[in-house]
């Protein structure tokens, strides 16, 4: 009996909090007696997220639900307040220092903003190919060919590596993220929010290149993006967050299809379309959700028995209720495992 190959990386109970200190004037309302406490930030709240070789995860929810710090976690960039993260099944942190910087670089970020993320005093030539330069990839003789390369991998042309990244556009510089991140031969790309900043037209080009990608260096990528048709297009699964917590998650053919959880479904209606439609899920008037004191539940569906109160008491949890489905709704309490 055949089994799947370990995750090419996992993520097991991550979760991530920011505390908010005390300001000055806090501090003295304090000693005079006030209330005044620090705030804790819960982004990221017992997440499990596993992404085999050569897949693609669209990871989408609105701003402020974690995505973009889930993402960084997933990246090393930042370290989790619990959880842990393993690469080929090994948890990262045992692994030797050598293995660990290996895997540094084998994990890569693509950001959204593309020209606050490229140095603006740097060239193209050296923020391509530094890195592979300082990391013995290649000699320093060879790293104006090499940037020639990468840029060629990306539809730029190598006129272009002498320029600083002011002189290009939104699409080229996206391009130009692109080829600093595969310079140093990443298996796995974490795309933050990568053509959100781009127009339509170009999206779509940046997207293609994406697919190409993907195909000629045997990619595997975390989409991240608040665009569900973004999602739909470029991915195998999609995970749903809100608040902190991975609320559905199913193929992404499955997904669209039948969707389960409430709240993706109110994404879902507000999915730009060219014929009008009713929407029928809203979130509940007055419910203004928040990290800070964020709500059991999701409060999606003011017509959901469920949420008063058991939303508020019983937190949902990720179940099954189909295959390769799972959906955190207490609504699926009484559907079979």
């Amino acid at each position: 009996m055949s089994t799947l190959p370990a995750p090419l990386l996992e993520l097991r109970g991550v979760s991530k909090r920011f505390v908010r200190a005390l300001d000055t004037a806090a501090k003295l309302a304090k000693l005079l007696g006030a209330s005044a406490k620090e705030e804790t930030v819960r982004a990221v709240d017992a997440v499990d997220l596993a992404v085999q070789a050569g897949e693609v995860v669209g990871l989408v929810g609105e701003s402020g639900c974690g995505k973009s710090t889930l993402g960084r976690l997933a990246a090393g960039l930042l370290a989790p307040s619990v959880g842990t993260r393993l690469w080929r099944g090994e948890e990262i942190v045992l692994l030797p220092a050598t293995a660990q910087r290996d895997v540094r670089l084998k994990i890569q970020m693509i950001f959204q903003d593309s020209y606050a993320s490229l140095n603006p005093r740097m060239r193209v030539t050296d923020i391509v190919g530094e890195a592979p330069v300082v990391h013995g990839m290649i000699k320093q003789r060879e790293q104006h060919e090499y940037a020639t390369q990468m840029l060629a991998h990306v539809g730029l042309d190598a006129s272009l590596l002498e320029r600083f990244p002011h002189q290009f556009s939104g699409g080229q510089r996206a391009r130009v993220g692109i080829a600093r991140a595969l310079a140093v031969k990443p298996e796995f790309l974490v795309c933050d929010e990568a053509v959100a900043a781009l127009d339509v037209s170009i999206q779509a080009q940046v997207l293609n290149l994406f697919m190409q990608l993907r195909e000629k260096f045997d990619l595997t990528y975390l989409f991240i993006s608040h665009d569900m048709g973004v999602v739909q297009h470029v991915s195998d699964r999609v995970f749903v967050m809100y608040l902190g917590r991975v609320i559905e998650n199913a193929p992404t053919a499955e997904i669209f299809a039948r969707t389960n959880h409430p709240y993706t479904k109110a994404l879902l209606a507000e999915v730009p379309r060219l014929d009008a439609r009713k929407k029928s899920f809203v979130a509940i008037q007055g419910e203004i959700p928040s990290p800070l004191d964020p709500p059991h539940g999701c409060h999606f569906h003011p017509r959901c028995p469920q949420v008063m109160p058991r939303c508020r008491i019983d937190q949902p949890v990720l179940r099954e209720i189909a295959p390769l489905h799972f959906s955190a709704c207490h609504l699926n309490d009484a559907a079979p495992s």
